[in-house]
């Protein structure tokens, strides 16, 4: 199967997500989302291959605004305060890999097809299981009231967790035709607090080119202090600040740029701008902006 054929399958499959899930929400038939879904489901059905690239490019536009609309779809419901009677939820041991939004070859040549494909099918896949079976683990701890190897499990639970979430993150994060700066909100508060978009840039690049040994930098908004922040994380977990929400996270483990970039870290990092999802990022820091807590 090739490359192309295998996001084609991906994407038929959230589409059947999609229209399960608006099923399950008892989402009216003559909402938009509907109206847009069916375009979308017209548009996967008469799909013939090859596809040429406008055409691909033009299903990755209108996978991407469907996208946006399912998050507006949650944002609106919150804050009309709607109680969520079918929602959903990752039942204990059964995390799944998240499908790239994008094919495995989109992001070349800033990060090539065959780390993508290692990256995400492999590393992502193997935090993936690693936490599912943290959680079996304590599940039976729990039910035989033998905790003698909490301590184990539990810094399994956090590392493994830690991968999938952030690897989760960092998917959507970037996209082809990235780059560019953010607006809006975000871009107010990142000129606020680092004085410039470059100079948060320069920060953020120096402090993912400086982590020492494996991990992540990572841009934060802080619910307590009410601004954002810019932090490293050594394997996950070590460095890194609670009651914090990531928004932009870079992957520096060497699994990430080593093949590609061989130890040429700072280049991996120079790149990555050029990917950077700034409407992901934006989303992102609008809902967690919503949450404040007593600054201290």
């Amino acid at each position: 199967m090739s490359r192309l054929d295998e996001y084609i399958q991906d994407v038929f499959k959230w589409n059947n997500e999609l229209r399960v899930f608006l099923e399950s929400e008892d989402v009216d038939k003559n909402n938009a989302l509907w109206q847009k879904m069916d375009r979308f489901t017209d548009i996967m059905e008469g799909i013939k291959n090859p596809l040429n690239t406008q055409e691909l490019t033009n299903l990755q536009n209108y996978v991407e605004e469907l996208h946006d609309d399912m998050e507006r779809y949650f944002i609106e419901r919150q804050q009309l305060g709607s109680i969520y009677m079918h929602e959903l939820h990752v039942a204990t041991g059964n995390h799944s890999l998240p499908p790239l939004p994008y094919a495995y070859d989109a992001l070349e040549p800033y990060i090539s097809e065959e780390i993508m494909r290692l990256h995400h099918d492999k590393h992502h896949k193997s935090y993936v299981d690693g936490l599912n079976k943290a959680e079996n683990a304590l599940e039976k701890a729990r039910a035989s009231k033998d905790f003698s190897l909490v301590k184990h499990w539990s810094r399994e639970l956090a590392f493994h967790g830690s991968g999938h979430y952030l690897h989760t993150i960092f998917w959507n994060n970037m996209r082809p035709n990235g780059g560019g700066k953010p607006a809006g909100a975000l871009l107010k508060q990142i000129e606020n607090y680092f004085g410039s978009f470059e100079g948060f840039k320069k920060h953020f690049s120096e402090a993912a080119k400086q982590v020492e040994g494996v991990g992540w930098a990572i841009l934060v908004w802080s619910p307590r202090s009410r601004h954002l922040e810019i932090l490293q994380s050594e394997r996950h977990m070590l460095l890194t600040q609670w009651d914090t929400i990531p928004l932009l996270v870079l992957d520096v483990w060497e699994h990430a740029y080593y093949l590609q970039y061989k130890n040429n870290r700072g280049d991996y990092v120079n790149n990555f701008w050029n990917i950077v999802n700034w409407k992901d990022v934006e989303e992102r820091f609008l809902k967690a902006s919503e949450l404040k807590w007593k600054p201290y």
